[in-house]
């Protein structure tokens, strides 16, 4: 499988809210980006023409856009990453949901595959052996056991 190019957070951002509109409407409009992630029309317009050039929307002004195959791969990796995040923020660590949206958000720019992996990894230990499961208490200030078995 080709390498999916390197991407800014911000061009990654404007993947992710393509992948989501596309799922909705079945392709996206600049506005609806424009809407989506409260930037203006002319950000939008130089982030397409970028996707574009690198393969991973398919865009002509004042037309629908849609990702590419190589477009969706990509939007879907941030979009696992993104919701992989936030589910360990909102499990584990215990944040509520909109701080968890909001920091899940900046983390997954960031984050190495082998980290996430390894979240993961822990994740999926946690479903599977319940009565180990640790968590951060809000009440205590600190973690302690988690849910029931």
């Amino acid at each position: 499988m080709k390498a999916s190019p390197q991407l800014s957070a911000s061009l990654e951002d404007y993947l992710e809210a393509i992948f989501h509109i596309e799922r909705d409407k079945h392709a996206a409009r600049a506005k609806d980006i424009v809407e989506r992630l409260g930037v203006h029309n002319s950000s939008v317009t130089q982030a397409l023409r970028s996707l574009s050039d690198k393969g991973l929307v398919n865009y002509a002004p004042y037309d629908l856009i849609t990702l590419t195959d190589e477009g969706r791969v990509a939007a879907a990796d941030v979009v696992d990453r993104h919701q992989s995040l936030r589910t360990f923020l909102i499990e584990v660590l215990g944040l509520g949901a909109q701080q968890a949206e909001k920091d899940a958000c900046k983390l997954e720019h960031a984050i190495s595959h082998e980290v996430l992996d390894r979240l993961r990894l822990l994740m999926d230990y946690r479903d599977n052996h319940p009565a180990e499961v640790i968590t951060w208490s809000e009440t205590q200030g600190s973690f302690g056991p988690g849910r029931e078995s």
